[in-house]
């Protein structure tokens, strides 16, 4: 008899083999899901095409006239809103630079077999909407609650468990997260969660539900798949981890010259090149940011533009490297007010989550031999 099991099709995590390649389902997954340029992180805010995207199931097809959110559970007072209702609320607008959990994770060894992120998951895009502090508020929360549960319109099957996106946040939330139906000054796109989303400044974008139908608050831990099974650090499979919450630092470098197609190793000339990027952090300001020509092994500081208005924004680096003729391999590390600073080697998990080792970017300066 032939068999009919989610598990026939939805397999449950895994380890790439020594010296085993992409494979053709990561190579789907990394069609569906883009990455920003890194070139792009000359905006301050990041154009909505190059915003990061990742979807977990499908975009769901969504009619903002007819969009409810609910608000149900522990409260005193359930809502059930339209966008009209929270477009009357009122409005604030947050920079938020978001970041996707497994950045990183295809520079991984052994690799998670997983979407095949290098550096490029993350953008910066301001956020419109109404506080969920707000909203929680008008709906009263009960006694005893002690988590929200948001839940999304799209729908799937991980590791065999049919489910909706859902996911929880700890009570009192925090005041600057929203609810967000616009994304830098337009309607929110499909991809990221029209007409409505989660917004959670400081955290993975993991954290930040979009297509937002459903608010439930509980009396207890969520123990759902999103929560308590995939969003983990994993050492092994029966290691039942730490949650995934705010993000590590982490500095980027805009690439200097230009590149080689396939490599995309960059080319420069001798003399002084300007070298320019982003660094954040979801524990608090980037304080430090240090720059290298030689793989690491010496250290320069960059001047850190100080993080102004935008408190859950990128910052922007820059300093001079006077470059000579030959190869080099550029990097640069962010240390921010708590103490945290990348590690030169890649902080492994199981998921491959949190990543945040050093950029590596190869360099050719013409001129030498080679």
């Amino acid at each position: 008899m032939e068999r009919t099991s989610l598990g026939d099709v939805s397999a449950p995590g895994r380890l790439a083999d020594h010296g085993e390649g992409i494979s053709e389902e990561e190579l789907a997954l990394a069609a569906r899901n883009h990455g920003l340029p890194l070139e792009a992180m000359r905006h301050d805010v990041t154009p909505a095409g190059l915003h990061y995207v990742l979807v977990h199931y499908d975009i769901p097809a969504t009619d903002e006239d007819t969009w409810r959110l609910s608000v149900g559970g522990r409260v005193r007072t359930p809502l059930e809103l339209s966008l009209a209702e929270l477009r009357a609320m009122s409005a604030v607008t947050h920079r938020v630079t978001m970041e996707c959990a497994g950045n990183g994770r295809a520079r991984l060894t052994p690799r998670p077999v997983s979407q095949p992120w290098l550096v490029e998951a993350v953008g910066t895009a301001d956020w419109t909407g109404v506080p969920l502090r707000d909203v929680l508020a008008a709906a009263g929360v009960g006694d005893g609650a002690v988590e929200a549960v948001f839940t999304g319109a799209d729908h799937g099957v991980e590791r065999g468990v049919e489910q909706d996106y859902r996911r929880s946040l700890p009570l009192p939330v925090e005041a600057e997260v929203l609810l967000a139906y616009a994304m830098n000054g337009g309607p929110l796109p499909p991809q990221h969660g029209h007409p409505l989303r989660l917004v959670v400044p400081g955290w993975y974008g993991m954290a930040s539900v979009k297509w937002l139908r459903r608010i439930d608050v509980v009396d207890a831990p969520f123990t759902g798949f999103q929560q308590a099974v995939a969003y983990r650090y994993r050492q092994s499979p029966d290691d039942p981890g730490e949650p995934v919450t705010r993000i590590a630092p982490r500095a980027l470098l805009i690439p200097p010259g230009f590149p080689d197609f396939m490599s995309r190793a960059r080319v420069v000339r001798p003399g002084p090149v300007v070298l320019a990027g982003r660094a954040w952090s979801g524990y608090g300001p980037v304080t430090r940011v240090e720059v290298s020509a030689d793989d690491g092994r010496t250290w320069t500081d960059a001047e850190v533009t100080a993080r102004g208005p935008h408190r859950w924004g990128w910052q922007s680096w820059h300093t001079t490297w006077d470059a000579t003729a030959g190869r080099h391999v550029l990097t640069a590390r962010a240390s921010d007010a708590e103490g945290r600073t990348q590690p030169l080697e890649q902080p492994w998990n199981r998921g491959g989550f949190g990543n945040n080792a050093v950029q590596r970017v190869p360099v050719l300066c013409q001129g030498g031999q080679d």
